[in-house]
């Protein structure tokens, strides 16, 4: 991945949020229900590009839960997700709207949810810290993300004619949760599914596949494209694409699903030990049990 490029991405500007996106975190959201415990509170990581259907679906599932945002482009992610004005007897709350407040790396939450984020991020390591360091103490992650046979049959499809891979490569499951364990969190699942999504012609679907996000190979051309190049790209997309039985070109997007709590801290053996105030907190209270 190139680090210049993933990080021009993560900053652009974002009005909408893509369909695909939508799609992968209902589904996540209707896994949230298996958890006996649900969240007293929640930080959403980056609303507009994860899904605000998703963000008033979690609402309306966690209503009395505190909510939190966390986006680089924070004003315009709490404009988003600003909600309309609750219906109350007392006129000084007439008009006043409500919706999540800013969150900041001091923030902690029951769960940090985090929708199609990892596979564009350039240090997911170091998100996978920060979040960490965002959650209580027995809370958890949920997060979703692009595996590696996303985009199989386009790859498939530039390495036939010899063009660089159309995107960057994206991390399997199983080593997303070595990484959660590096990162300190706890009991780590990890599933996938497949979604094939079929589109009428190349046009939408490389459009779409803009939506989604950009190609952030440190392999890619480095140069701009020409007319003739993008004409020729979608002759190549409608011959070589696997099509539907009826007749649509179909493109597979592997989903990667997580989730990990945060256990209780650990003290290490040493000499001289620091320890975070929240973390001594955590600590005594499992020692009364």
């Amino acid at each position: 991945m190139d680090p210049g490029a993933a990080q021009r991405w993560l900053n652009r500007a974002g009005a909408a949020s893509p369909w695909l996106h939508e799609e992968v975190g209902s589904r996540m959201a209707d896994r949230l229900p298996w958890f006996r415990e649900q969240p007293t509170s929640w930080l959403h990581w980056e609303p507009v590009q994860g899904g605000l259907e998703v963000h008033r679906k979690l609402r309306g599932m966690l209503p009395d839960a505190p909510c939190h945002v966390m986006a680089r482009r924070l004003p315009e992610a709490l404009e988003a997700t600003r909600e309309a004005p609750s219906r109350s007897w007392n006129p000084l709350q007439w008009g006043r709207a409500t919706g999540p407040t800013a969150a900041t790396t001091d923030t902690r939450a029951r769960m940090v949810w985090a929708n199609m984020a990892l596979h564009m991020e350039p240090l997911p390591q170091t998100l996978l810290a920060q979040w960490h360091q965002q959650i209580e103490t027995d809370g958890f992650l949920m997060f979703s993300c692009l595996g590696p046979d996303s985009l199989k049959e386009l790859r498939a499809l530039y390495a036939e004619h010899g063009w660089p891979a159309p995107a960057h490569a994206f991390t399997d499951m199983h080593d997303w949760g070595d990484m959660l364990v590096h990162a300190g969190f706890a009991e780590p699942v990890m599933d996938m599914e497949r979604i094939t999504l079929s589109y009428s012609g190349a046009a939408p679907l490389l459009a779409e596949l803009r939506g989604l996000g950009h190609n952030l190979s440190d392999q890619r051309f480095g140069a701009c494209r020409s007319r003739l190049w993008h004409a020729r790209l979608c002759a190549v997309i409608e011959a070589g694409l696997p099509r539907a039985p009826d007749g649509r070109l179909t493109l597979t997007f592997e989903i990667i699903y997580g989730h990990a709590f945060k256990p209780e801290p650990r003290v290490p053996i040493a000499t001289s030990t620091s320890l975070a105030v929240d973390d001594m907190r955590a600590m005594l209270r499992a020692s009364r049990r």
